[in-house]
């Protein structure tokens, strides 16, 4: 049987030589899949049809498998009379078999532009799909893009390999101004698919694009040796960020800032000024919350886990630092500990004296003082307002180890003093507390039934939520 000659489309389908994300073998199926939809449309079905490609010349050929009848031939796509069968194999008989190559030139020029339109279209289809596979492994990575094109709503960005990307003006921190030309460094933030386009998002808002900026400018944390925890941002006005270190001698707020700041500077430089807060992340929540909340200093806090809800009292000084500006501090912290922060004006606290647990470590041992102000309670007041049982609960003390410190705190006070905070001394004769002060006339804010209430005998009025409009906030601290 002869053979004829291999036909080669390189000529032909030379537009394709050079193709992005698309290996031999990707190339030699597309070519396949490609030859064999325009057969399918030329004679309705490809199934008896081979087709043979070289991966390495592009050189192909088209086998065609039909049987062998005697008489008419019903569909000579899939079948042959025995004259010309044994034309094409000598020993061919009746109901066998036959293979002979198709030579795709011979089908016409209409059929080499299907082939090349059809090639096309699935040639387009799989750089889609890499490119939307290579961007979506990687979101929430830093990539750097020049600017292409500004427009209203967002702006266009190529990257190194051609690959266009959208900015969002949602996505552009305050501030951030654009030229044709500019280097623009953001994150990957999504990556869409919809009706077969390709759309990748990137972002400057987002926090994963602060930590990633760190782990550029810190080597501890690209090395593993310090974990960012939590990150909550306002972009361009302000952030926090709360850090952790694996290793005891690293420290791992003053390896983020860096000497004299010089690594978190240029951090800042990129976000338009935006100002960063970084402290230490634990796990006591109570703790957390008194981090988060800086710069302000909380007399006392009251956590209610099963509402995610946590009551802060503090000096009226220090409310407008609590809330901060555009109420961005509590709004912060709030995202950053996921708990919903309401701020209480502790009047009393303001006019009254004081003495910070820190002075007791004379007669208070120092791991006593710490269990106090790890659950928020810094001054010996604090501490007097808060019933024997809660204490003990809060703070895993033994009760014969709270009642001497409440003894030691409340010998610093007149008894009227004591009287107004609501503490009360154990009688005499018993090991009891006696009932809360609880007066009638008093104008002191509880919880009824629960122990939800911050203090027993304070008269507190609540500042700010991270509900609340700034208008509100304003009006409430006036």
């Amino acid at each position: 049987m002869a053979q004829k000659p291999r036909t080669s489309m390189a000529e032909n389908l030379a537009e394709f030589k050079d193709l992005k994300n698309i290996d031999k073998d990707t190339m030699v199926t597309v070519l396949q899949d490609s030859f064999r939809s325009v057969l399918s449309k030329m004679f309705g079905t490809d199934e008896n049809y081979t087709v043979i490609v070289s991966p390495e010349t592009g050189d192909f050929e088209i086998w065609r498998d039909r049987e062998v009848v005697e008489g008419i031939v019903e569909d000579p796509n899939m079948q042959v009379s025995i004259v010309d069968a044994l034309k094409i194999d000598p020993d061919a008989q009746v109901g066998e078999i036959v293979t002979d190559q198709i030579d795709f030139n011979s089908f016409g020029r209409r059929a080499i532009l299907n082939l090349k339109q059809a090639l096309a279209g699935k040639i387009m289809d799989r750089q889609k799909e890499a490119l939307y596979n290579e961007f979506k492994e990687k979101i929430g990575s830093i990539i750097t893009a020049e600017v292409y094109q500004v427009w209203k709503r967002e702006v266009l960005l190529m990257d190194d390999e051609g690959n266009e990307l959208l900015l969002p003006r949602s996505e552009q921190i305050p501030g951030d101004f654009f030229r044709k030309g500019d280097n623009v460094r953001s994150v990957v933030d999504r990556v869409d698919n919809e009706n077969n386009v390709v759309k990748i998002y990137v972002s400057r808002t987002s926090p994963e694009f602060l930590k990633r900026l760190f782990e550029q400018n810190v080597p501890e944390i690209a090395d593993g040796l310090i974990t960012i925890r939590r990150v909550a941002r306002l972009p361009g006005e302000r952030a926090k960020m709360a850090v952790e270190s694996y290793d005891e001698r690293i420290d791992p707020v003053g390896a983020c800032v860096g000497m004299n700041g010089s690594r978190i500077r240029s951090i800042v430089r990129e976000l338009r000024g935006e100002n960063i807060d970084v402290f230490q992340f634990t796990s006591n929540p109570t703790l957390f919350i008194q981090r988060a909340l800086s710069p302000a200093k909380l007399n006392n806090i009251n956590i209610l886990p099963d509402e995610m809800r946590a009551e802060v009292s503090l000096p009226p000084e220090e409310v407008p630092m609590a809330i901060g500006k555009n109420a961005s501090n509590i709004k912060l912290a709030k995202a950053l500990t996921g708990y919903d922060i309401e701020v209480f004006r502790d009047v009393e606290g303001a006019e009254e004296e004081d003495i910070y647990l820190d002075e007791f470590n004379d007669e208070i041992e120092q791991w006593i003082i710490d269990a106090l102000k790890g659950i928020g309670c810094n001054t010996a007041k604090s501490v007097l307002r808060i019933p024997r049982e809660r204490l003990e609960k809060r703070t895993d003390l033994e009760m014969s180890t709270i009642n001497n410190v409440l003894n030691i705190l409340s010998s610093e006070f007149e008894e009227q003093e004591l009287d107004e905070i609501g503490y009360r001394p154990l009688h005499n004769n018993s090991d009891k507390e006696q009932v809360p002060y609880n007066s009638d006339s008093d104008d002191t804010k509880t919880s009824s039934g629960d122990e939800n209430a911050i203090t027993e005998a304070r008269e507190e009025t609540p500042i700010a939520s991270t509900e609340a409009s700034p208008q509100e906030q304003d009006s409430a601290l006036e």
